[in-house]
């Protein structure tokens, strides 16, 4: 009967100190600003490329993903999202958190091979297509 009182008391005390924890409020870091979309690219030595390109719209299971890449002197400078799952606000809330860590992973790499947000695995696999069909095109 102790130990039932025990584990009980110490269960109990376990759920409210969870329950008293808040969640870590998350701000996006900044991402680089795109070059505008009116800029010709203009040839950089060794074939690659400087300026902003689409990738390919990868249709999810969620909705359709986007994104534009923009490079500089053969280097990724920036990636904006053009098209994103938002059909709902479970769809936007998840968007909200995953497209910047997505795109501050790719800043990071210098390319497309980036890991998957966990609980966003097709809208991540989307951006990663997206992102690489444009870094095709800027010959990266």
């Amino acid at each position: 009967m102790r130990r039932a009182v025990i584990t009980t008391l110490s269960t109990l005390a376990g759920v409210v100190l969870l329950l008293s924890l808040k969640p870590h409020q998350h701000t996006p870091p900044p991402v680089a600003a795109p070059r505008p979309a009116g800029s010709p690219p203009a040839h950089v030595p060794g074939g690659s490329r400087t300026g902003t390109f689409t990738g390919s719209v990868i249709d999810t299971r969620y909705g359709p993903v986007q994104v534009a890449a923009t490079i500089s002197q053969g280097r990724l400078t920036g990636v904006r999202v053009l098209q994103a799952p938002s059909d709902n606000g479970r769809d936007q809330e998840i968007a909200s958190y995953t497209l910047p860590r997505l795109t501050q992973e790719a800043l990071g790499a210098q390319s497309a091979h980036i890991d998957a947000v966990s609980g966003a695995s097709y809208t991540s696999e989307g951006y990663a297509q997206s992102l690489q069909s444009a870094l095709d095109q800027a010959g990266v």
